[in-house]
C-alpha cells in the first residue's frame, strides 16, 4: 500500500502512540503531522506541518491525504473556559474533518469519549456528542469514532484530577463490570493500537467503537 496519513494531536497521550505505529506500518508511505511546535523527531516518512489550527484552510494540498487520525482533545480545566474547550474539542475537530473530506480523505478516525451524547448531563459529553453528529454528517467513506473511558498513561502536561483517577484505576476497573465495562480506564497505548488497526482494516461506513475492541477483550472480562 502507498497511503498518506494525517495526524492531529500527535503530541498527546493517544496521538504519540498513533504516530509511532504509523511510522512503522508499511501501509503508509508518508505520515503528516499537524502540530503547534516541532516534535523534534526524524523519520523518512514523517512530514511535520506547524499550525495554530486557526487557519487550516491555508494548508491546501497538505490536507490531501487518505486517512485522518484526529487525536485532538483537552479538558475544561486545561482550556480555562467552556468556550476554549469547545474551540478544541468541537470546532477544530469538525473543521479538520470538513476540510480533509473536501480534499478527498477516505477515512476519518476520531477520539471521542465513552459518555458522548448531545443529551448528556455534562457539558463535556454534550460537546463530544455534537462533534460526533457533525463529523458523521460529512459522509466519509469510512468514519471510526472511538469512545474510550479514562485514558491511562504519562501525559506531557499534569492534570491533577486525572492523576488521582489513574491511581484509583484498579478499583474503577473492578467496579465497572457488565454493562459498565465501557467505562473502565484503558491504557492510551491500547487506544492508539486500536485506532491504527481499524484504519488498516479498511471497513467502510460509520462505526462507533467502545474500548477495548471485542477482539481485545479477555476471557476474564467476558
Amino acid at each position: 500500500m502507498n497511503r498518506v496519513a494525517l495526524i492531529a494531536g500527535a503530541s498527546g497521550l493517544v496521538g504519540r502512540g498513533v504516530l509511532q505505529r504509523l511510522l512503522q506500518d508499511p501501509a503508509y508511505a508518508q505520515v503528516r503531522v499537524l502540530t503547534r511546535r516541532p516534535l523534534n523527531l526524524s523519520h523518512p516518512h514523517l512530514r511535520e506541518i506547524v499550525t495554530d489550527f486557526a487557519g487550516l484552510e491555508a494548508l491546501g494540498e497538505s490536507l490531501r491525504v487518505d486517512d485522518v487520525f484526529c487525536c485532538l482533545g483537552t479538558t475544561l480545566r486545561t482550556a480555562g473556559s467552556r468556550a476554549a474547550f469547545e474551540d478544541v474539542d468541537y470546532r477544530m475537530v469538525v473543521e479538520l474533518a470538513r476540510l480533509t473530506h473536501a480534499a478527498g480523505a477516505q477515512q476519518f478516525l476520531v477520539i471521542s469519549a465513552a459518555g458522548a451524547s448531545e443529551h448528556a448531563p455534562s457539558f463535556y459529553s454534550r460537546v463530544k456528542g455534537r462533534m460526533e453528529k457533525a463529523v458523521s454528517a460529512l459522509d466519509f467513506e469510512a468514519l471510526h469514532i472511538l469512545r474510550p473511558s479514562l485514558l491511562l498513561g504519562a501525559r506531557s502536561e499534569h492534570r491533577r484530577g486525572e492523576a488521582f483517577a489513574q491511581k484509583l484505576s484498579p478499583l474503577l476497573a473492578m467496579l465497572c463490570a457488565g454493562p459498565l465495562r465501557r467505562y473502565r480506564p484503558i491504557p492510551a497505548e491500547q487506544v492508539a493500537e486500536a485506532m491504527v488497526r481499524l484504519a488498516v482494516r479498511g471497513e467502510s461506513g460509520t462505526h462507533i467503537h467502545y474500548l477495548p475492541l471485542p477482539e481485545d477483550a479477555t476471557e476474564e472480562e467476558d
